[in-house]
């Protein structure tokens, strides 16, 4: 019976956007995370009956016709890039964006990622760099001996140096715009990479039109809402109980059928 085959995709479909919920609430505080949603399409349609077609051979045209879908597929798990709540931490080198933008960080390898967790900190070299040792881009170096970093909204950075009363420039942050920043792929640890359904980065500094603005001393939370999250969970559980009753019913019928033509 096609209605097994149409059901099982339904609870296929139920099991992944259970699994996209998971992913949300475990990282509900993970910096900077965006939560995801399971997006879903019916699969193609079988036709019984043609609509639009003449009627046994008459003039009399077909209105409707008969066609039964097949059941549903996941078409996207889309990432919501909505803004995270701001949370301060009076730490000097957690910078978080207020706005659209991404910072830049260079892998080992030369590659160019894209984070929006700003939680940075110093190498043995004075570098600015992530928690994984990567370096930020541009590249900024903070002086032997500074006793305050100082980061303004338009990504301006100055250190002040023991001895030394007047703030030294020792760069300029910028940020990365994308025309599609749900085409980025993820690679986990608050790392993206650029995607052709991405689009080729926009560099800009902070606080011009469509960037952010970099807040000092505050890391961005986590976009996830849990009382959502739970009723989303709720909802995809019911659904894959119906599916499951479905699923019963039809062995039932098939059951049944098989008995009538065994007598």
């Amino acid at each position: 019976m096609r209605a097994l085959a149409i059901a099982a995709t339904g609870m296929t479909a139920q099991t992944q956007n259970l699994e996209v919920i998971a992913n949300n609430i475990a990282n509900i505080n993970t910096t900077a995370f965006k939560r995801s949603r399971a997006e879903f399409t019916d699969l193609i349609y079988q036709a019984e009956r043609l609509q639009g077609v003449s009627s046994r051979g008459q003039n009399a045209v077909v209105p409707e016709g008969a066609q039964i879908g097949l059941g549903v597929r996941t078409a996207a798990i889309r990432p919501l890039n909505i803004q995270g709540s701001l949370t301060n931490t009076g730490n000097q080198l957690d910078l978080a964006i207020n706005g659209r933008g991404w910072f830049q960080v260079t892998t080992n390898t030369g590659e160019i990622l894209y984070t929006r967790a700003g939680s940075f900190s110093t190498n043995a070299n004075g570098q600015i760099v992530t928690s994984d040792g990567y370096q930020i881009q541009p590249t900024i170096v903070v002086p032997t001996n500074t006793t305050a970093i100082t980061v303004s909204q338009t990504g301006l950075v100055t250190a002040t140096i023991g001895g030394q009363t007047i703030p030294q420039q020792i760069g300029q942050l910028t940020v990365a715009n994308f025309v599609n920043d749900a085409g980025l792929m993820a690679l986990g640890g608050n790392l993206f990479q650029q995607t052709a359904a991405s689009g080729q980065p926009v560099n800009g500094m902070p606080g011009d039109p469509g960037f952010g603005l970099i807040n000092q001393g505050y890391l961005e939370a986590s976009n996830v809402d849990p009382v959502s999250e739970i009723s989303n969970m709720i909802s995809a559980q019911r659904a894959y109980e119906m599916n499951s009753k479905v699923v019963e019913a039809a062995s039932s019928m098939a059951g049944t059928i098989s008995n009538l033509r065994v007598s």
